[in-house]
């Protein structure tokens, strides 16, 4: 339709989850017709189990473990891209959904947090109270305030207007 809703963000994350599965883009063209959509393949190909299992990436281990994780994320995927808006999921349950996958699926490697800086140790809900904890107590600092107020001031990357510019132009003054 061409609107921003929330609806239509939940659908495109619903691709983006489509193409994580498959390994293939939304709209590919080298494809057949019938297979150049990634959203009507997908649904297609998800209705049965056996087939489903030749789209899963072949970059993904399918192991009897990692496939009730795909399936789950292909289940939410097919939610997310409902046809029509009132169907589709809101983001809330998205999270609801992956949340348990992503303690299932942390990473054991002790120092695996060490590259990002992150606790694994934390739940999702305690790692976005310290992130607001943090942004928070930047938010006064100064140099945080005045490297902001740069940012929104977009008028210092403009060139200045040239000397005998014209203040305005209309549609006539460019014949």
């Amino acid at each position: 339709t061409g609107r921003l809703t929330t609806k239509a963000d939940v659908f495109s994350f619903g691709v983006i989850l489509m193409e994580l599965i498959s390994g293939r883009r939304a709209l590919d063209e080298s494809q057949p017709e019938e297979s150049m959509h990634l959203v009507t393949w997908f649904r297609r190909m998800y209705l049965n189990k056996d087939v489903f299992r030749t789209a899963i990436d072949p970059s993904l281990e399918q192991t009897e473990e990692t496939l009730s994780s795909i399936l789950t994320v292909a289940e939410l995927a097919g939610h997310c891209c409902a046809r029509e808006p009132y169907q589709r999921p809101d983001m809330s349950h998205a999270v609801n959904v992956l949340s348990p996958l992503v303690e299932q699926w942390k990473p054991t490697d002790p120092d695996a947090d060490d590259c990002y800086g992150i606790d694994l140790d934390m739940t999702l809900p305690q790692a976005l109270k310290k992130w607001q904890a943090f942004e928070d107590s930047h938010m006064s600092d100064n140099s945080y305030s005045a490297s902001m107020a740069s940012l929104d001031n977009t008028q210092t990357s403009i060139p200045t207007r040239p000397s005998g510019f014209a203040d305005s132009f209309t549609s006539a003054d460019g014949r």
